[in-house]
């Protein structure tokens, strides 16, 4: 696997993510066996990826939908402000739904998508993240499933991105301090 220049070191490969997703597959064949609606909710863009990867492994009846939600608007810090940039585009009434998230950083766009899609009366909502980065947190908040516990880093790859580049290295690494401009 062939490094990119701008990446100080690969913490995670392709290989070691595939596998924890593959548990992050388990845990939901397991958690929604009896489920009779499941809807998997990608936050988008970053879990893109993961949710590509996820669903290979996913053996229980699903269907899939997006929203777009940001509170970064290129930066490499959350503002704090949450904005719904794309909707749902089916109803979750009544539906387990279960949103695939990249990575919970500070918590606060999660907490308030959970939030907002209380609104829309789903059954439950749980989530799923690749990845947690606890030490960042700024609300009271855990997901449901956990990939990887990681570092408080500035990661790219894998979905995860810097002023929106970087999601299609096939690995997660830190970013080198000389290519973040803020």
């Amino acid at each position: 696997m062939e490094q990119d220049y701008r990446v100080e070191k690969i913490l995670y490969t392709q290989e070691f993510i595939e596998n924890k997703i593959k548990e992050v597959a388990q845990w939901i064949n397991e958690t929604y066996k009896d489920s009779k609606d499941l809807v998997l909710v990608g936050l988008l863009k970053g879990s893109i990826l993961f949710l590509a990867q996820l669903i290979k492994s996913v053996k229980v009846d699903h269907t899939i939908d997006f929203i777009v939600a940001s509170s970064y608007y290129g930066a490499s810090k959350s503002t704090g402000t949450i904005k719904i940039v794309t909707d749902l585009a089916h109803d979750i009434k009544g539906k387990d739904v279960l949103i695939i998230e990249d990575i919970v950083d500070s918590g606060i766009t999660i907490v308030k998508v959970i939030e907002y899609l209380k609104t829309k009366q789903p059954t439950s909502i749980r989530v799923a993240s690749l990845l947690n980065k606890s030490a960042k947190r700024k609300v009271e908040f855990t997901p449901d499933k956990i990939g990887i516990e990681v570092p408080d880093l500035f990661l790219i790859g894998y979905g995860l991105d810097y002023q929106e580049k970087f999601r299609n290295l096939p690995y997660i690494g830190i970013l080198k301090k000389e290519f973040i401009k803020d």
